[in-house]
């Protein structure tokens, strides 16, 4: 089942091209049963319109079967899976298509999970803390630079997931394939821990102006634990509302961002933020 581009591939560029494009849409038919089923396979009619178009009616509608069984995997991982599948689609005969449905059912919980962690939970936060920054200082360059930051990457790994995907095929999911994505996903953690450990006591901004007085000594909340550890308010925070956000799973976040905003004007009134 090895695949190799050469002139005897029937999947051509422009039919990944075409799965590129229509895979933009492929969250648009998320549901509860089949997960991204539906639009695995409308992403996917290229290839199968270019494998079948002479094949009787009823291989036709058992393939489209196939990629209607649930699935469901990180978006951009999607375009990896289905490049993966283009080539074992073509280089399997009727009796061995199990095998498609078999590296679509093992490929897409690991590749979830590095396209999460990668993509998600690192490069995500590190644009938006970078656009962040440059927000908060008043440029309007912010918003823009999350934007391109993001989605060169985003738009980068889908299209050339595809096209590596199919170029590689089964060599990508076995001996080194594997290990090259293991270690970007571990480079890109230690990247993204670094990144946003470091933005925590630079964009979190906690000053509490709260002070004890006794007699003609004066102890300040802010100045005695910035000796102990700067930035320590800033951490506790961060800790706080990644604990909620991790028992919740997320589902509270709006709520939670107004409460952290009535808290600080509360607080501030009080006059123990400043």
């Amino acid at each position: 089942m090895e695949n190799s581009n050469n002139q005897n591939n029937k999947i051509t560029k422009k039919d990944l091209n075409k799965v590129f494009w229509r895979m933009q849409c492929l969250n648009f038919t998320n549901n509860f049963q089949s997960m991204q089923a539906i639009g695995f396979l409308s992403s996917f009619v290229p290839v199968l319109k270019r494998l079948y178009h002479d094949k009787p009616k009823e291989e036709k509608v058992n393939a489209m079967k196939r990629h209607l069984q649930f699935f469901n995997s990180h978006v951009n991982a999607d375009a990896l899976i289905l490049g993966i599948s283009a080539a074992v689609e073509e280089t399997t005969s009727e009796d061995e298509k199990e095998t498609v449905t078999a590296i679509k059912t093992g490929l897409m919980g690991p590749l979830a999970g590095i396209g999460d962690s990668v993509l998600k939970f690192t490069w995500l936060p590190i644009c938006g803390s970078i656009g962040a920054s440059l927000a908060f200082s008043g440029s309007i360059l912010g918003p823009i630079i999350m934007f391109l930051m993001y989605n060169i990457v985003n738009v980068g790994t889908k299209y050339y997931g595809i096209h590596w995907g199919y170029s590689k095929g089964i060599e990508l999911i076995s001996g080194s394939g594997s290990n090259v994505l293991q270690r970007l996903s571990n480079m890109a953690n230690v990247v993204g821990l670094t990144v946003i450990g470091a933005l925590v006591a630079s964009v979190v901004k906690v000053n509490i102006i709260a002070k004890i007085s006794a007699g003609k000594n004066t102890i300040k909340f802010q100045d005695m634990f910035d000796k102990v550890m700067p930035g320590l308010f800033s951490l506790l925070v961060t800790i706080a509302v990644y604990q909620i956000l991790k028992k919740t799973n997320g589902k509270h976040a709006p709520l939670l961002i107004l409460s952290i905003m009535i808290i600080s004007i509360v607080l501030t009134y009080l006059g123990v933020f400043g």
